[in-house]
């Protein structure tokens, strides 16, 4: 489709129907195709960015250039100064040699976005949508969230002077929802899923007129985590990876990475789409279990991968989209590997991840495992969130040894 004419910085267009919108025409969904839109299936009218400085892309951009300007021209906000001064972004990215006294024959890089403020991924959104909102003079931020999008959003409106309105189920975990309370924002418990808080959020957002944050709603959403690929591609010296393995819930994180490159492509600074791998829990695979039926089923979700465990996978057609059009792969993982990988992970490197970033090196794993990765191939693990963030999840695999009396007669009978 031609881009439509606009002197706007970028326009939207929509996932499913095509059609373009100013930013002036509106905020969150296509106006068309979300009059469609039910309780059983993922939406439609989620909308993607579309940026008028790609009109006049005639000759290849230096990266150097953008990275100068922080991304700026290729970000939906007229300034860098509008982001919280907290530092978000510019995560390590660690090169692992050797698990378990193995050398490995490919090449492993850990990306460990669980170094963002609140230890989360969800960081890179929250900070863009943040600074959105402060250009547009939009005070007050709600989500629906199972933890880790409210931490974050708690977090960033602290540091930006915001209202965050959280809701959460009340089941979500207790890390999770202590940050959120120590951020000083404002938790609503909400009774029953995921699915239940996001669609009050929705309604409150349409009440109250408070700028919404939500996943798969926000297109800014994606904007905002598309920057790890610019980060990806800049820590490994302006190449790309041969993959890149993604946790998935509602599919907005692995959206975010292909917008990246995708951005990439489009300005001519790379030549090809690294192959991305979806990696979803079994217990709650409603995002992978669909891509090829044409009509979607839901399953009821059953993980301990918390963050990304989603009945309704509010991303599905945009990742259906991506994965087509650039030959992405998916797998799905038990909880049981879940917890192996994050343990292997733990005592090999030393990065200690929740259930839900474990689920990446899970599905690593199984690729290893399965001889699926060639040789001398360049393969990165995106860990999207701390351990910390729910240690109750790991507990099965612990147990802490019995005191002993302090004399040195003890320690010798431990260690003999």
């Amino acid at each position: 489709m031609k881009q439509k004419t606009t002197t706007e910085k970028f326009i939207y267009e929509c996932i499913d129907c095509g059609k373009q919108y100013n930013a002036s025409e509106t905020i969150y969904l296509c106006p068309k195709c979300s009059k469609e839109n039910n309780d059983l299936n993922p939406p439609k009218g989620v909308l993607r960015i579309v940026y008028n400085f790609f009109n006049h892309t005639e000759k290849n951009i230096l990266f150097n250039d953008l990275r100068k300007e922080n991304f700026l021209q290729i970000l939906p906000i007229r300034s860098i100064v509008s982001l919280p001064r907290l530092k978000v972004g510019n995560t390590p990215l660690y090169e692992c040699n050797e698990l378990d006294n193995n050398k490995l024959p490919f090449q492993l890089f850990l990306k460990d976005d669980s170094q963002n403020p609140t230890f989360s991924f969800k960081d890179r959104a929250s900070a863009l949508v943040s600074a959105y909102a402060k250009e547009n003079k939009l005070n007050t931020l709600v989500t629906a969230s199972t933890g880790n999008a409210g931490s974050s959003l708690a977090g960033i409106c602290a540091a930006q002077k915001q209202k965050a309105i959280i809701m959460v189920p009340e089941k979500a975990p207790w890390a999770k929802l202590t940050q959120i309370l120590m951020y000083g924002a404002t938790i609503i418990p909400v009774k029953g899923t995921y699915d239940d808080a996001f669609e009050l959020s929705i309604k409150a957002t349409k009440e109250f007129g408070w700028y919404n944050r939500n996943t798969a709603y926000n297109p800014l959403t994606i904007e905002g985590k598309k920057t790890v690929s610019f980060e990806i591609y800049d820590q490994l010296n302006e190449t790309i990876p041969d993959k890149i393995f993604v946790p998935v819930g509602d599919g907005v994180i692995i959206s975010g990475i292909y917008k990246g490159f995708e951005d990439l492509l489009n300005l001519k600074i790379i030549n090809k789409i690294p192959i991305i791998v979806a990696v979803q829990s079994e217990g709650s695979d409603n995002l992978i279990r669909n891509l090829n039926h044409k009509n979607f089923k839901i399953r009821k979700s059953d993980t301990i991968a918390d963050s990304i465990s989603v009945d309704i996978p509010r991303n599905f057609n945009m990742v259906k989209y991506f994965i087509q059009k650039y030959n992405g792969e998916y797998i799905t993982v038990s909880d049981q590997s879940i917890l192996k990988a994050s343990s292997i992970l733990s005592k090999n490197t030393g990065l200690f991840a929740e259930p839900a970033a474990a689920t990446s090196f899970a599905g690593l794993l199984n690729y290893y495992h399965h001889q699926k990765l060639d040789n001398k191939s360049k393969n990165v693990v995106l860990l999207t969130g701390s351990g910390l963030k729910d240690l109750n999840a790991v507990q099965s695999m612990l147990k802490i040894p019995d005191s002993i009396e302090p004399n040195i007669g003890n320690l010798k009978k431990m260690f003999s």
